[in-house]
């Protein structure tokens, strides 16, 4: 699988969309500032860390998804849902690494800031990395005649 950006979603979203997930992002930080008030920078960070526009991002996947099945004739439903199930396992995946930065910044942050950040960037790196190929080693597929559709390399089989 290569990566590759792909600049056309830019032309199926329109501006709402995107307001929608700023304003999303914005009462997110806002909600982690006043945690932090309340509770400290740690418990404060914790929720800045909460991917805010994930929720928006999920139904737009899934929207931009079936609509381009839609275009060719297709229901689209199943394919949307599956783009949005792919999406929300990455993020998911991918915590693993931001929180490893986390709580490596605020083990060595006292001691060195630079130097926490350093290391934590090359801890997000290598668990990142690692997630990723966790995910491909133990990815599952459903064989076409098994009733259910299996991810291949992020695309279904059956488009």
């Amino acid at each position: 699988m290569l990566v590759h950006l792909k600049f056309d979603g830019l032309k199926q979203s329109r501006w709402t969309e995107h307001a929608a997930r700023f304003a999303l992002g914005g009462i997110a930080s806002v909600l982690a500032g006043a945690v932090a008030s309340l509770y400290g920078p740690e418990a404060g960070g914790l929720f800045l860390a909460f991917p805010a526009i994930f929720c928006a991002s999920a139904t737009l996947i899934e929207k931009h998804e079936r609509k381009r099945k839609q275009d060719k004739g297709l229901p689209g439903t199943r394919r949307g849902q599956q783009a949005a199930a792919l999406d929300s396992a990455g993020a998911a995946w991918g915590s693993a690494g931001l929180a490893t930065f986390g709580v490596s910044v605020w083990w060595l942050a006292e001691q060195s800031p630079v130097l926490s950040l350093v290391v934590a960037s090359i801890a997000w790196l290598v668990v990142a990395c690692a997630m990723w190929w966790l995910r491909r080693a133990l990815r599952v597929t459903h064989p076409p005649g098994a009733g259910r559709v299996g991810l291949v390399g992020g695309r279904s089989p059956h488009k």
